[in-house]
């Protein structure tokens, strides 16, 4: 699950004493002209997952924090991103021509996006925020949609 804040320290430190939440260090990134810094909660899964961004780009308007997205591994993102759009979800970014193998899908019902991100993804995520993580499931697609 995936809020952006406009203020990640503020956030981390509001959720670690409100719910006793423990969080990875935040991490600076860039994809293409957008910069952000992001965590995860230390001790998932599930993982809980902040952005401090500008507004735009793939999260839209982050000046007040929000729910953006629920996040899911993928078998296979373009038959998931399809099978999405087949049940009316139409993908609101996608981070493919940036290098990226995951996309948003946006669902009206709760106000934000599903995300998919390819499972070959995962054993970076895992090194990365959760080194003695077992392996997550992926949602199974069918390349026949």
């Amino acid at each position: 699950m995936c809020f952006t804040t406009p203020d990640l320290e503020t956030t981390m430190s509001e959720l670690a004493g409100a719910a006793k939440l423990t969080w990875q260090p935040p991490v600076h990134g860039r994809l293409a002209e957008w910069d952000y810094r992001m965590t995860f909660t230390a001790d998932g899964p599930p993982f809980i997952e902040l952005i401090e961004t500008a507004p735009g780009g793939p999260w839209g308007d982050t000046r007040s924090p929000g729910f953006h997205h629920l996040g899911f591994w993928t078998s296979d993102l373009s038959a998931g991103s399809a099978r999405l759009a087949g049940l009316g979800l139409e993908e609101a970014f996608s981070g493919c021509p940036f290098g990226r193998p995951f996309a948003y899908q946006h669902v009206d019902s709760i106000g934000g996006h599903l995300e998919l991100v390819d499972v070959t993804r995962q054993p970076a995520f895992l090194q990365s925020w959760n080194p003695s993580g077992q392996p997550m499931p992926a949602i199974e697609e069918s390349s026949a949609t």
